[in-house]
């Protein structure tokens, strides 16, 4: 088989940093960083910036490495680029850049799935479908597919592809119309789950009575395949007014959480390996594409849409109840991420915000400008420094404490 040449890169893993955050919602795959060496008022410490192209991708760090993804920008014949950046510097390693499609729709267009890192390789989706595993030093390139052709769709879907990949064993999984698993070491389809519409969601893989599944949000709704085939378990209708489904779902034992914009709202089920079961539907979260994060049984999350439908708030949430403990004004349709038992909150216009996570109220720590423009990425803290993005691309890096932000 063609992935035996590639073993060569699988003897020598290159070792993470305990507070690495290697692919999207980190390395406990929850928004939760493992830093703890930190100082929230260190935030305006600025160590470097820097122009990574329209977009919305998240970053990856690991092994003193930075990545993530954006587009020059062009309508026509534009290009997309993989960035690799020192963490202390924010100066390019390596990149590659490749023609891509733009897909501008109500926002700038531009990728916006983070970049996965495991092992030696690194792993980008692009917006148009571009897959490419490179060896995450020196940006060598392993093998590349387009997606786009692999899910037999003759036009990427109305936001273009937003899922990041997703590493189990052997495989990259990744969502198109399709959820496809690729070998990670030589890009041959492993297996195709049967189609669905086109879904914006990263998946989760989780373990129910030993059996290794998988769970991911399509656009009709809630599905669980099993990962050594993608064959389909479970489907619980979940749909949304403009047909988009983009968060990831969360987790715990059997119990599985979503929410999604337009008002649509949130719903926890019970999965008994067959079928769901309702615990509550309600509409104190709207999550539009930024995830909530889960601490000491609380969701914490914006609700609210992009594009004015409804007030906008960040909510506390109890997770097993649904009840409402509290909501704040003032972050527009920011995105939330966490650290221990404090949240990181970038707001819409770039200013972030850290507060403590807690059910009693919302108590903030230190708040700062730190970008500009539109940001609808998740700030990410890991080795010292939190990184923000916006969506023409300026990459900013704070030096919170740590090794790298001291």
């Amino acid at each position: 088989m063609i992935w035996k040449l590639f073993l060569p890169f699988c003897l020598c893993v290159v070792p993470l940093h305990a507070a690495d955050w290697p692919n999207w919602r980190g390395p406990g795959f929850n928004g939760i960083s493992e830093e703890t060496d930190w100082d929230p008022d260190r935030i305006e410490n600025i160590l470097w910036k820097m122009e990574v192209g329209t977009g919305f991708a998240g970053v990856a760090v690991a092994g003193g490495r930075v990545y993530t993804l954006g587009h020059d920008g062009r309508k026509s014949g534009g290009e997309e680029t993989v960035y690799c950046l020192d963490v202390k510097s924010g100066k390019t390693i390596w990149s590659d850049s490749y023609p891509a499609r733009l897909l501008p729709n109500l926002h700038e267009g531009g990728p916006a799935a983070t970049p996965t890192v495991h092992g030696q390789s690194v792993y980008t989706f692009g917006k148009d479908g571009k897959l490419n595993c490179y060896v995450a030093a020196s940006g060598k390139k392993i093998w590349g597919r387009d997606v786009l052709a692999d899910s037999a769709m003759n036009k990427p879907a109305e936001w273009g592809f937003a899922g990041s990949p997703l590493i189990s064993g052997d495989a990259l999984i990744i969502e198109a119309a399709h959820t496809i698993a690729y070998h990670r070491q030589s890009g041959e389809i492993l297996w195709k789950s049967e189609r669905f519409k086109p879904a914006y969601a990263t998946p989760v893989i989780f373990t129910h009575k030993g059996r290794k599944l998988l769970v991911t949000l399509k656009t009709e709704g809630l599905v669980v395949l099993e990962v050594a085939s993608g064959k389909t378990i479970a489907i619980q209708e979940w749909k949304t007014r403009f047909s988009t489904n983009a968060t990831t779902p969360i987790v715990i034992g059997d119990k599985i959480f979503i929410s999604t914009g337009y008002g649509r709202g949130c719903g926890l089920f019970e999965f008994n390996g067959e079928s769901f079961k309702e615990i509550y539907i309600n509409k104190a979260i709207s999550n539009h594409m930024a995830n909530c994060v889960l601490i000491d049984g609380h969701l914490y999350g914006i609700s609210g849409n992009t594009h004015g439908i409804g007030k906008k708030h960040l909510v506390c949430m109890k997770f097993d109840t649904g009840e409402v403990k509290w909501k704040q004004q003032g972050f527009g349709c920011g995105t939330v991420s966490a650290a221990g038992k404090r949240l990181m909150v970038l707001t819409e216009r770039g200013e972030l915000v850290i507060s403590k996570a807690s059910s009693a109220g919302f108590d903030a720590l230190a708040r700062a400008q730190v970008n500009s423009g539109r940001c609808w990425t998740v700030p990410v803290l890991a080795n010292g420094a939190i990184y923000t993005r916006n969506a023409k691309g300026r990459l900013v890096a704070l030096g919170v404490g740590g090794k790298e932000g001291k």
